[in-house]
């Protein structure tokens, strides 16, 4: 409970330091923000098909953006050398830099459920779309945590940029711009590899009512892929600490 404490006490650290980075704002808000509406503009398309796309896309951009440049910034400003001193375990420091990112995530998140009910969609599952909206930001969090693990730099743009690498790839296989049952064979098992696919499912179900994957396959599926980036993530972080001092 005291590591776990700690871990809260860095992640209001990275709170009031993260949040308004430049390269956080681009990320977590304006490509998310122009993607959707480049998909959008021009296309007759009903407002209650859109929003859960929508909802993946910015649950993923959002809780991925702060990660990626936690690591370099601190190496950068000889700050994770005082962290890495004090009585905090591996763990404890990365638990807050995936809480940091979770919470601005959900913070995001929420904008695209309000915009939704404005406009006259219902969410017809509201717990399963509280359930999979948290669920999801931290696997997304702890998957930008993951990035932020090699290669070693101490350039936040070199963390970021394969960030980017990685994550627009995802966007487009993972259900968010066409339903898994559009795709074609190879699409669905490219899909289903995606942490997304399942989180904009979850989405799908909450607001439409029906998603391709049964609804037990996506809790667990994003259950499974919180454990293995958050292990993957302290794991390699604790090999590549060394190259950042």
């Amino acid at each position: 409970m005291n590591q776990f404490k700690r871990s809260l006490a860095i992640a209001e650290k990275n709170i009031r330091i993260y949040y308004y980075k430049g390269p956080v704002i681009i990320f977590g808000v304006l490509i998310p923000l122009f993607l959707f509406l480049s998909f959008y503009i021009g296309r007759n398309i009903p407002i209650k098909a859109l929003i859960p796309g929508l909802l993946g896309m910015t649950t993923f951009f959002t809780s991925t953006s702060v990660g990626p440049a936690i690591v370099p910034w601190e190496a950068r400003a000889k700050t994770l050398e005082r962290l890495i001193s004090s009585p905090v375990s591996i763990w404890t420091i990365f638990l807050g830099d995936v809480i940091s990112s979770f919470l601005f995530g959900i913070l995001v998140s929420t904008i695209p459920v309000f915009v939704g009910l404005l406009l006259g969609v219902k969410v017809l599952n509201p717990f399963t779309l509280i359930f999979g909206v948290v669920l999801a930001a931290f696997c997304f969090a702890s998957f930008s945590v993951l990035l932020s693990s090699y290669p070693p730099s101490n350039v936040p743009a070199s963390s970021m940029m394969l960030s980017s690498l990685v994550k627009f790839p995802l966007i487009f296989v993972s259900g968010v711009f066409i339903p898994i049952k559009n795709l074609p064979l190879i699409g669905k098992i490219v899909s289903s590899v995606s942490p997304l696919t399942y989180f904009t499912e979850l989405a799908r179900y909450s607001l439409q009512g029906s998603c391709f994957f049964p609804v037990e396959i996506d809790f667990l599926a994003l259950m499974f892929f919180n454990v293995l980036f958050f292990v993957a993530a302290v794991k390699i972080h604790e090999r590549t600490l060394p190259q950042r001092l």
